[in-house]
């Protein structure tokens, strides 16, 4: 397993870059210069989220990419079969429907090749005071170890 990143705007990195390029321009002016309606720049200057449009507008205004607004969120942990399918939709010599057949394929080979990773489900335990134990005692705690191992092996089997 691997992390991806999902991504977030950085609004206040955008109102911040708005009123550094807006300098001396009033809200309105500079709202007519870079496209948007003047209560759009407004609340984006105040560190509202805009729509893409208008996103995309203030972008190109502002002469910097879109993605220079966008940070790291929470990583979102991708499995190494979804990492080659995603890399299979991204390959432009397979059309769309080809890299959709390659992955269904690798994700079916997968389930049937792939080895359940074993958990251990072995229990144990040490008794040093046995001996001070009342006669049967040692023999009903290790009857009940058994049992309970054989009901850890028997989840583990059924996950």
């Amino acid at each position: 397993m691997k992390d991806q990143d999902v991504n977030e705007l950085d609004t206040s990195n955008l109102a911040s870059m708005l009123r550094e390029r807006r300098g001396s321009l009033s809200l309105r002016q500079a709202a007519e210069a870079a496209g948007v309606s003047f209560s759009t720049f407004t609340r984006v200057e105040a560190g509202s989220q805009p729509d893409l449009v208008s996103f995309t507008k203030l972008c190109t205004w502002l002469g910097v990419s879109a993605s220079d607004f966008f940070r790291p969120a929470a990583p979102r942990q991708i499995s190494n079969v979804e990492e080659v399918v995603n890399r299979l939709r991204d390959d432009p010599a397979l059309s769309p429907g080809a890299a959709e057949q390659m992955a269904n394929m690798i994700r079916e080979l997968y389930s049937v090749l792939a080895k359940p990773i074993e958990t251990p489900t072995t229990v144990s335990c040490h008794l040093r005071a046995a001996s001070m134990l009342r006669p049967g005692v040692p023999s009903r705690l290790s009857a009940m170890l058994v049992d309970i191992e054989a009901s850890l092996k028997k989840r583990a089997d059924e996950l």
